[in-house]
């Protein structure tokens, strides 16, 4: 959802006579979207809209960003559902079995997507002018285009101009985060080949991730018409 400015009406009054007060401004609403996928899975990063005008996010919006998506309460039950899945197929990071080895799982999970939100959706994406959203592309295109657009877009980013350019904030992000877990992660699981799999992995996720916010829309339409 792009920002929307504010109209704020300024009122004299003529000299020598009394006007009645103003009303207070309306506030402008929050360039982050509060979407759900199937009213469960967040969809903040997404601006459903392919027409509306583009507006950047401020950088504060950024950290808000990266802030709202590490504190919801699903990035909290996904971390457990992959550390639980991590300890059932022995995965990296193999902490070993047990109760304890699976809360140091849960604990390295939630750590990879905060720092790698951290690193792109604020940090990269504020200095770099790199704006970290997904833009849909909508449903006037065909869908092989729409789905080679939201594959690309691990690679492609809206940069604060406008334009397109490379995702040095995305693909950036995700090399720190996983640099930065080889801290907290045993040494088995911290190898050359580990991290060019975490890497592959990290990215194949996110750019097939794309494919649901970009028909997601579709999808919910075609319910809608469905329920009547």
């Amino acid at each position: 959802m792009c920002v929307r400015t504010a109209r704020l009406l300024l009122f004299f009054a003529t000299p020598g006579l009394l006007c009645s007060q103003s009303p207070a401004p309306a506030q402008p609403s929050s360039p982050i979207s509060n979407d759900r996928i199937l009213g469960i899975i967040p969809n903040f990063q997404t601006v459903n809209d392919p027409t509306a005008p583009y507006k950047p996010l401020r950088v504060r919006d950024k950290w808000g960003l990266f802030v709202k998506e590490s504190v919801d309460p699903y990035s909290f039950g996904s971390a457990a559902a992959g550390a639980a899945l991590s300890q059932w197929h022995n995965m990296a990071p193999k902490y070993g079995n047990g109760v304890g080895p699976y809360f140091e799982r849960f604990g390295a999970a939630q750590a990879d997507m905060t720092t790698q939100n951290l690193f792109s959706d604020a940090i990269l994406a504020s200095l770099l002018h790199e704006d970290p959203r997904y833009f849909r592309m909508g449903p006037e295109r065909r869908i092989i285009y729409r789905v080679i657009y939201a594959l690309s877009r691990v690679a492609i980013i809206r940069r604060d101009s406008g334009k397109d350019g490379f995702s040095f904030s995305g693909l950036g992000g995700t090399a720190l985060g996983i640099a930065l877990s080889n801290a907290y992660y045993p040494p088995s699981s911290v190898s050359g080949s580990e991290v060019e799999s975490r890497f592959a992995t990290s990215l194949a996720a996110s750019s097939l991730g794309n494919l649901l916010p970009e028909f997601w829309p579709d999808v919910r339409a075609k319910l809608a018409r469905l329920k009547h």
